[in-house]
């Protein structure tokens, strides 16, 4: 399993202030100096958090420093004011890994997966775009459960990126029934050759569950990790969760 930090709500700090600080390629570099295995971003259209340019500067700093470059967000974002759109982004930085999210302008975070619909065929056609765009990037759409499995597979998806948000919530109530849930989204996932992700509100307390489900490539956090970094320090902090996925 690898460990992708999202680097978004340190944006959110910077942009709070409207000035550099904190400084998201200096948190990037001392991530990647712990051994971090990939940095992510999700620009949204309103720069909220991750602007166009952080995109534009953290794909580059992952490519000196060797590790993977993971953009997300909807792929249907046109361009509008200093946001520069999704696609065009993809096709400016070349990213190994372009995560597909059905979020709208207004929606606080990622809190739903892709499901069919009448958006079916513009979806299709967007993922080959994407892929010429991008040098072939790896293409990840971010699913709720089984049948988003099928969708993505009807998708021409790479891989999926298991929204983890039910799992959570489910873990911190203390039924882990929702355990038996995922495995099975896992095995449905590995049986039509789709590499598995997972993502959204992971933490110390719920990540070993993941680890220990076994065949899942990557988890990407970032919430929570600026939350924690609050308790032990950013570097503290990204040991614990590399810990976590390692030992």
């Amino acid at each position: 399993m690898k460990l992708s930090v999202n680097l978004n709500k340190i944006a959110l700090l910077r942009n709070a202030r409207g000035e550099n600080y904190p400084d998201l390629k200096y948190f990037a570099n001392k991530a990647i100096d712990l051994g971090v295995d990939g940095l992510t971003l999700h620009p949204r259209p309103d720069h909220r958090h991750a602007t166009s340019n952080d995109v534009i500067e953290l794909s580059q700093l992952a490519k000196e420093r060797g590790v993977e470059f993971n953009i997300e967000g909807n792929p249907f974002s046109k361009p509008n004011n200093e946001f520069k759109g999704f696609c065009e982004l993809v096709e400016m930085i070349a990213p190994d890994q372009i995560t597909l999210v059905p979020d709208t302008i207004n929606q606080i975070t990622s809190d739903h997966g892709w499901m069919s619909g009448s958006h079916d065929e513009d979806l299709k056609t967007v993922i080959r775009l994407l892929k010429k765009k991008s040098n072939n990037a790896k293409i990840s759409l971010f699913i709720d459960d089984i049948n988003g499995v099928n969708y993505a597979a009807e998708m021409y998806a790479d891989l999926i990126e298991i929204h983890t948000g039910k799992f959570s919530n489910k873990i911190a109530e203390g039924d882990l029934s929702i355990i038996d849930e995922l495995k099975k989204i896992i095995e449905c996932a590995t049986n039509k050759d789709l590499l598995i992700n997972a993502g959204h509100d992971l933490n110390l307390k719920n990540l070993h569950y993941l680890v220990e489900m076994g065949n899942i490539n990557e988890v990407s956090i970032g919430h929570a990790i600026v939350i924690d970094a609050l308790h032990y320090g950013f570097e503290e902090t990204i040991l614990k969760y590399l810990n976590i996925i390692r030992n």
